[in-house]
C-alpha cells in the first residue's frame, strides 16, 4: 500500500475574508457616492462597486484615495471576517 501524500492545506482553508468598510464610514460622514467618487477621484462605477459588495476586489491605491478622502487612515477600512467552517 502507496502512503497518502501530504494533503496541502488549501488557501480557502486557512484564510479570512477581509470586508472593505467603506459604505459604513462614508456615511457616517454624510458622504454619498458621487460625492466620495469626486473627494477621492475615483470613477463613480468603482465606488459603486465597492459600496455595493464590500467583498469585492480593490487595488490598494484606489483604497488609498477612499481613505484620504474620508481623513481615515487606510487600515480603518478593513475588517477582518472569518470565514464560515
Amino acid at each position: 500500500m502507496c502512503p497518502q501524500p501530504h494533503k496541502r492545506e488549501s488557501e480557502s482553508d486557512r484564510r479570512s475574508m477581509v470586508r472593505v468598510r467603506v459604505k459604513e464610514l462614508a456615511e457616517a460622514r454624510g458622504i454619498g457616492l458621487a460625492k466620495l467618487s469626486r473627494l477621492a477621484d475615483v470613477h463613480y462605477r468603482t465606488i459603486q462597486t465597492i459600496w455595493r459588495d464590500p467583498y469585492h476586489g480593490v487595488n490598494t491605491k484606489t483604497l488609498e484615495r477612499v481613505a484620504k478622502a474620508l481623513n481615515v487612515p487606510m487600515s480603518e477600512l478593513f475588517e477582518d471576517v472569518p470565514d464560515k467552517e
